[in-house]
């Protein structure tokens, strides 16, 4: 069966009062906020030395490298990001900008296609020799991703051209002919390499894909091989006593059965196994990426949708171990489940994928940035104390509040091409069929089978169930829609055009509804309410505590209304919860106020640490907010489990 088209970024328009608001930050706030800080112009922020580095690589001025290994992906996911944003409000000032910069790139670029400033400028005698640390296909991916992103929105192939180029040599370098068994340390360039094919038809970068992939995990272990190495230099010293397992090279793809090692590094592999199993047709490939989704979402994921329990090397544990006060869940690694969620949801068709894509969307991908979008955060915990979040131990990857910037800063920039292209995650296409899968008000004309499609969605969900759905077709052509019912819905009602009616027709989480007039208006009215959620009681973590949605929206308590010691709260289900608007969160954010009760504070007599005194409780009322904008009031403590009285 084809898989489902995306629905091009430029045909989709964004109207939300909600999400809406986030992604119109790109273009006015974030890119211009961003190149600033490429630029070194923020002050109190990290340095990022990126512009600079590249502009050394080019001879416009002396000096010496600065920043990660990875520096230049930084430059490659803005440019990705304006060319998302190009693609929906075309922009002659910032796409003049962005010449300028792919044509400082095409200067700082190799006679021989490579392009990667750290070695071109610090180390051109190492190229290729540290595969495991070095990271030049992850830089060199990120570069493809944007290239092929900026020829989609304005067909200007000059960035296209520069990265075709590299790619040749890395097919050249990498080619079987050559007898190289090398893959990337870091995953990414596969699933950029799939991109690129996409648009050039060149087979031999879905090929050299594949080649990545297959060889990766096999005895011996070609990074273990590669540090013996006489010109093995070390970058990292964390990477010391290296387990294979950190890059999920401990075994072949195929064999692995479970989420291992590096949670970013492990979602791009997945993603591109997805393509890969596609273009392939390779069911076994399909089915290890199925095994894999079903062990990370249902025993080592987040309810907020991110993934990555451990702070030391950023990377998955074991089954259930999901700490609330000092998991790692970096920004990255759910923007890798949503590109690996995507393409499952294309290639299968089950809504089960988007109900995850939502859930990342609304939860971690917001908590991720500032409303004002000018600070970030590369952690995302589910609880925060603010004064055990003290470097120099485990808790120092925790930040209590949002960053200028980051010496490593991998996810803003990741964030601003997430958001930019939400578009293209809202609807999907086959030729007879149109995919509603995110409702987010908006506009987009689908091609299908016969003419042009349009559709208007009008909602202020997920604070609101009601969904109206306008259809537009020409007159002869067959048209359905495909609308997913989310798991959390229990109920619902719906008409079309003005008449009540049920419809019994549903696959795999949808819909489908058949278009048979002109215009058709569906209209959907979800029973949208505030609900406890319970973990499984292998989640240690979490015994004895609950947590509250409403719809596909986490709620967290913030110190800002519930005061100090968030821990000592204990939340009362049989009673009544209400959600309201709450002007402080923005319009048409909504509040959940409920009853519970907080243990007292009380001067033992004897002052002591522990006593035999039972614990004294009162009566309180307790305010919830989306954890999605928690931070963005007064800073303070957070929490998303919280403790509930036995009923």
């Amino acid at each position: 069966m084809e898989k489902l088209r995306l629905v091009p970024l430029k045909q989709t328009i964004l109207q939300d009062s909600f999400l809406a608001k986030y992604a119109s930050l790109v273009s006015k706030v974030i890119i211009p906020y961003q190149w600033a800080i490429l630029n070194d112009q923020v002050a109190g922020a990290e340095e990022s030395h990126s512009i600079a580095n590249f502009e050394i690589a080019a001879g416009r001025k002396e000096g010496e490298f600065h920043g990660a290994v990875f520096q230049d992906t930084d430059v490659a996911k803005w440019l990705e990001a304006v060319a998302c944003s190009l693609a929906t409000t075309p922009d002659k000032q910032l796409e003049s900008l962005a010449d300028d910069v792919i044509a400082l790139l095409e200067e700082a670029q190799g006679e021989d296609g490579y392009l990667d400033t750290y070695f071109l400028i610090k180390e051109p005698d190492s190229r290729w020799t540290n595969l495991m640390e070095g990271h030049e296909l992850y830089t060199a991916g990120h570069l493809i991703e944007a290239g092929v992103a900026y020829f989609k929105a304005t067909g200007k192939d000059k960035l296209l051209h520069i990265v075709c180029r590299f790619a040749d040599l890395i097919c050249n370098v990498f080619s079987e002919k050559e007898k190289s068994k090398g893959y990337p340390g870091h995953q990414e360039i596969e699933l950029a390499l799939v991109r690129l094919y996409e648009v050039t038809e060149k087979r031999k970068y879905l090929d050299l894909a594949k080649q990545f992939i297959d060889q990766r995990g096999y005895e011996p272990n070609y990074f273990l091989e590669e540090e013996k190495k006489p010109e093995f230099k070390r970058i990292f010293p964390e990477f010391a006593k290296y387990q294979p397992i950190y890059s999920q090279s401990h075994l072949p793809v195929r064999q692995q059965k479970t989420a291992e090692g590096h949670a970013v590094r492990a979602t791009y592999m997945y993603a591109a196994m997805a393509d890969l199993a596609y273009e392939f047709n390779d069911k076994e490939l399909l089915t290890t990426c199925e095994t894999i989704w079903n062990n990370i979402t249902t025993r080592r994921m987040y309810l907020t949708g991110s993934i990555g329990s451990s702070g030391i090397l950023e990377r998955f544990t074991t089954d259930y171990d999901l700490p609330n006060d000092r998991n790692y869940s970096e920004t990255c690694a759910s923007i890798g489940l949503m590109l690996f969620a995507r393409r499952m949801a294309q290639i299968t068709r089950d809504a089960k994928y988007v109900e995850v894509i939502e859930k990342v969307v609304y939860n971690t991908l917001l908590s991720s940035i500032a409303k004002d979008g000018k600070s970030f955060f590369y952690v995302n915990p589910l609880e925060v104390w603010p004064d055990n979040c003290i470097d120099r131990t485990s808790m120092e990857h925790v930040k209590p509040a949002r960053q200028k910037w980051f010496g490593v800063a991998c996810c803003p920039p990741n964030i601003a091409r997430t958001l930019a292209s939400l578009g293209e995650y809202i609807y999907f296409s086959d030729k007879k069929t149109i995919y509603i899968n995110l409702f987010i008000a908006s506009e987009t004309t689908v091609e299908c089978e016969g003419g042009k499609v349009q559709i208007k969605q009008e909602t202020n969900y997920p604070f609101d169930g009601a969904v109206k759905l306008t259809v537009t077709k020409e007159k002869q052509q067959d048209v359905q829609v495909a609308i997913r019912i989310p798991r959390y819905i229990t109920s619902y009602k719906q008409k079309q055009n003005g008449e009540y009616f049920e419809n019994t027709k549903r696959e795999r989480g949808y819909e489908i509804l058949q278009i048979t007039e002109e215009q058709t208006v569906i209209e959907l009215d979800f029973d949208l309410m505030p609900r406890f959620i319970y973990a499984n009681s292998e989640v240690r973590a979490d015994n004895g505590k609950v947590a509250l949605q409403l719809g596909p929206v986490v709620y967290c308590l913030e110190e800002v209304d519930n005061g100090k010691n968030l821990s000592a709260i204990y939340l009362d289900t049989s009673k009544p919860v209400s959600a309201y608007h709450d002007e402080s969160l923005g319009e048409d954010v909504k509040a959940i106020k409920m009853m519970g009760k907080r243990r007292k504070k009380t001067e033992w007599m004897t002052k002591e640490l522990y006593e035999e005194e039972k614990p004294i409780f009162e009566d309180i009322e307790i305010t919830a907010v989306p954890y999605g904008i928690w931070g963005n009031r007064t800073p303070g403590e957070m929490l998303v489990w919280v403790n509930h009285t036995i009923v």
